[in-house]
This record gives C-alpha cells, structure tokens and sequence, in this order.
C-alpha cells in the first residue's frame, strides 16, 4: 500500500483546491497532520498547506471536524454525457439558399446601373 492510498482522503492528489479545503473540514487533528505532510512532501501548495494550517489551528484550539464524509461524493466531477443528440427531422431548421457569390455553380450576377 503507497503513502498516498493511506491518506484519509480519497484520490487525494486530484481533489481540485476548493474541494480539498473544503474536505479538510471533516479530518480529525491525526488526519490532518498526515495529509499536512503529504502535502507539503510532494505538491506543497502554499494555498493548501496555509489552509490545513489554518484549520490545524482551530482543532486544535476545540473545533470539531464537521459532520461530512471525507470519501463522501464528488461533485468536481462531471456527470457522464447523457448521450445521443436532440436534433430530428421535426427539430431541423428550415433549409438555407446561400447567397449566390462564391458559389461557383451560381457566380454573382453584375448590379444594373441607373
């Protein structure tokens, strides 16, 4: 097992910043100091390391980790595609004629004058 499937958050490495500060949160001050080190012994992101910082800080001074689930679902990722397109034959735009210049099958004709 790596350092990194210990971690108390799972698929650390590719929490996006604002998920990952958020999850922090729900960490004890033992699952905080390991993901504290991990952090600052590969990425060492200095928004994130100030953020567990921060939060270190304040279990440490009596807060409780909050009451969600660190491996809980994860909105930063995007729903699958719900596949198929919508457009039919009764949701297709009327047909266009294109103008007549560029088209080499319908040069330009020359404007009459006065």
């Amino acid at each position: 097992m790596s350092e990194r499937d210990s971690l108390p958050l799972p698929d650390y490495d590719h929490l996006p910043v604002g998920s990952l500060t958020s999850r922090i949160r729900t960490l004890d001050v033992d699952g905080l100091q390991t993901v504290l080190a991990y952090e600052k012994s590969h990425a060492n992101r200095v928004q994130v390391v100030s953020a567990m910082n921060h939060r270190l800080s304040e279990l440490q001074s009596g807060a409780q980790p909050s009451g969600g689930a660190p491996d809980g679902t994860q909105p930063e990722a995007a729903p699958a595609p719900s596949g198929g397109s919508p457009v039919s034959e009764a949701t297709t735009g009327p047909t266009i004629n294109p103008p007549s210049q560029g088209v080499p099958t319908n040069p330009a004709q020359p404007r009459p004058t006065g």
